[in-house]
């Protein structure tokens, strides 16, 4: 089959071992894959990973290895990773399987990614799709699940204010769920563009040159990716206020923390979600992933949509398996 893959660097193995669903697992047909700044980073060479990257994604379940044979046939998405099911392994015992210990993680740990025409993944990490959900709206489960993982980690008073800093996929993405979550949510962005796309969906936006940065924020989600913000991310928040990190800064920039200690902040890491919220937001239509899309490549023109990904005109490059 043909898969792409990286080992030391990227390529298109169009002979790539068909994958054997184990008990447990089913064989997926994957039909459309969007590609993650986590896959350009494990080509920088992130976790330090070999095999078929990515890990979003929506295919047709062909087989099933097990009894329950309800998923045959259906379309389906997969939480991206799932634990070691040991009786005494409480994150598993939670169904928490992103913390467990011994985890496999679809195209970043211990497991063979779906920018392939085949995968496997565990039936109990597996979420069917509404019929009423396209397959390049239900493409961006993962990371809608994600931005939905705020609020399942804290509460939110409908009179508190929030505001998301960073316009890319990401910040977009948390903005926009919290905004169909019925939040008091505003986005601060570099690129009117971009931000353009959260406001024809109801999102307040502003231009981080045009804004006044003032500790009057009840949360405050940093998704930058940047040192600088995370520490414009501290200047928002209020005292006692929320700071959620949504994005993985790795800085050796030195930051003074003691705006935290003195304005007594909550930083709160969040990081992967559950999709039964997220594929519930997409089967109401409260989300438009549509403006999205920058572009959709074949499998056959894998390394050319990675270029593309690179792009900072670019959103979201999907490849068609």
């Amino acid at each position: 089959m043909k898969a792409i893959v990286f080992d030391k660097e990227l390529k298109l193995d169009t002979n790539y071992p068909k994958p054997v669903p184990q008990k447990g697992e089913a064989l997926i047909r994957v039909t459309l894959a969007g590609i993650c700044n986590t896959d350009y980073e494990i080509t920088k060479g992130y976790m330090g990973y070999v095999g078929v990257l990515g890990h979003e994604f929506v295919g047709v379940v062909e087989e099933v290895n097990g009894e329950d044979q309800s998923l045959v046939g259906k379309r389906v998405v997969a939480e991206i990773s799932y634990g070691c099911n040991d009786p005494d392994c409480e994150w598993c015992a939670k169904k928490n399987y992103r913390h467990c210990p011994n985890r496999h993680t679809l195209g970043i740990w211990r497991k063979d990614g779906c920018f392939a025409e085949y995968m496997t993944m565990p039936t109990n990490v597996l979420f069917e799709v509404p019929d009423n959900v396209t397959d390049e709206q239900a493409v961006f489960v993962e990371p809608l699940a994600a931005a939905c993982e705020i609020t399942e980690q804290l509460h939110i008073e409908p009179t508190q204010k929030v505001v998301v800093l960073g316009d890319g996929k990401l910040g977009l993405t948390t903005a926009l769920t919290l905004n169909a979550q019925n939040f008091d949510v505003l986005l601060v962005g570099k690129h009117q563009n971009k931000l353009d796309i959260a406001k024809a969906q109801g999102v307040e936006v502003k231009l981080l040159n045009e804004f006044k940065i003032e500790k009057k924020y009840d949360v405050v989600v940093e998704a930058t990716g940047s040192a600088s913000g995370f520490e414009t991310s501290m200047a928002l928040t209020k005292p006692r206020g929320v700071l959620v990190l949504k994005s993985t800064v790795a800085s050796g920039k030195e930051l003074n923390l003691a705006p935290i200690v003195i304005d007594e902040i909550t930083v709160l890491g969040s990081r992967c979600g559950q999709f039964a919220p997220a594929l519930r937001l997409l089967k109401n239509k409260r989300i438009d992933f549509k403006p999205f899309i920058s572009n959709i490549y074949s499998i056959d023109d894998a390394i050319e949509a990675f270029e593309a990904n690179k792009s900072k005109e670019s959103i979201k490059i999907l490849i068609r398996i």
